[in-house]
């Protein structure tokens, strides 16, 4: 016989007795808290034996909420989607304040979840699904990218998994699967590279054959760079970047050309001024806003807008023309960096760095494919060695069919002995 099932002790929404405390509780609907039930002296209501006396001041706790609105139930556990997307807003707030947040991720959180209360935020939290969200994402038709998809459900959890850390709200929508992330494959050639250049002004210019050059994050990592992240060695310039998505600090050899023009730019902006060399028309830092309506403004000016390939190019792409570029081997004639040195080239982990690069540009990762089926790295190297192989068999043939006429000849002319 199968085991029975274990039969609930009280109906949810009922008090209970604790025997621990001793004590009655009540758990707050939508919530895990459990909150103690008090009798009409302030007493905490104690003893098994009475039910009665906690049903009762729970019947009256419930009729407070009642009385007093949805704004005083949402404080006594009705949580309402808009309350967690405020308590999250105001955190993403004190976050900016103190340096532990980005403005970027403030900024994308503030329109999200004001655009999510203004779909669902009256809903109570434990009357929310799934299947709302999905519906609130699809309902927007500019939202096409996965990228945008995943970047909003990742808020939105950040959001109900705050709430559920701090006060106890159970998050309703927990394991909401994100679509899966897409390699990042656009790359800019040295023809479109220099087509760049040629069509701005030399501030974002500048900017651009930096941002090519050393694949940094271009407005939270390369536009913050100053003269004291910059330090000379021996072998050549390195610089010290701080990554405010990340919240880590690496350090990095840069290209001969990049230290160059650091070098040049670091005479209006020397060591102590705290003013990055890298900057715009106005002489301020290059903004996430500036940038994009300026690398906007030279697409259309190239005609870049109406192309299916060039019009997906942004300042970020820059970043995955570097990673291509290291991984092929552009700089050090053919032969790839592996993916643990990209990773730390570009402040990301060996598996986000192979997920987005290396799969489709690693040579370490295609090389063990092409040994696999009998085929080496570098087939031009193949066809070389028979070929030389070929020549030296040549050579050795003439020599032996010129070594056995000659020795014809020699025997024609020795007599023979008489017998």
């Amino acid at each position: 016989m199968g085991r029975k099932k274990k039969a609930r002790r009280q109906s949810h929404g009922s008090a209970w007795h604790w025997k621990q405390t001793d004590s009655w509780y009540f758990t707050l609907p939508g919530t895990k808290k459990r909150v103690a039930l008090f009798d009409e002296d302030g007493e905490r209501i104690r003893g098994a034996s009475n039910k009665e006396a906690a049903e009762l001041a729970l019947a009256k706790e419930k009729l407070t909420w009642e009385e007093e609105g949805d704004s005083l139930g949402a404080s006594n556990g009705q949580w309402l989607v808009a309350r967690v997307g405020s308590e999250y807003i105001q955190y993403c707030e004190r976050g900016v304040a103190n340096g532990s947040i980005s403005k970027s991720h403030h900024y994308n959180t503030v329109r999200w979840l004001n655009d999510l209360c203004s779909y669902c935020g009256a809903m109570r939290v434990a009357e929310l699904k799934k299947g709302h969200v999905k519906d609130w994402i699809e309902s927007h038709a500019t939202w096409r990218s996965t990228e945008t998809h995943r970047g909003v459900i990742a808020v939105v959890l950040a959001a109900f998994n705050r709430a559920d850390e701090m006060y106890g709200v159970a998050n309703p929508i927990k394991g909401l699967k994100k679509p899966a992330p897409k390699p990042r494959l656009q790359s800019v050639c040295p023809e479109d590279e220099q087509t760049l250049y040629k069509a701005t002004e030399p501030c974002f210019r500048n900017f651009l054959f930096a941002a090519f050059h050393t694949g940094l994050r271009p407005f939270c990592e390369l536009a913050t760079i100053t003269a004291d992240d910059v330090e000379e060695t021996d072998r050549g310039m390195m610089w010290r970047v701080y990554s405010s998505k990340t919240k880590k600090t690496r350090k990095i050899p840069v290209r001969p050309e990049v230290a160059d023009l650091t070098r040049r730019l670091m005479k209006t902006a020397p060591k102590g001024s705290g003013l990055p060399p890298l900057r715009n028309t106005q002489g301020r830092p290059w903004k996430r806003m500036t940038g994009v309506v300026r690398y906007l403004t030279i697409k259309k000016k190239l005609g870049w807008d109406t192309d299916h390939i060039k019009s997906r190019y942004s300042s970020y792409t820059c970043r995955h023309t570097f990673a291509h570029r290291m991984l092929s081997g552009y700089w050090t004639d053919g032969v790839g960096c592996s993916i643990e040195t990209l990773a730390e080239l570009l402040g990301d982990t060996p598996k986000v760095a192979f997920d987005h690069y290396g799969r489709e540009w690693g040579q370490h990762y295609q090389a063990p494919l092409w040994a696999a089926i009998g085929e080496t790295p570098s087939p031009t190297a193949k066809r070389k060695k028979p070929a030389a192989r070929a020549k030296k068999a040549t050579v050795t043939a003439g020599r032996i069919r010129r070594a056995s006429r000659d020795n014809s000849e020699t025997a024609k002319k020795i007599p023979r002995r008489p017998r």
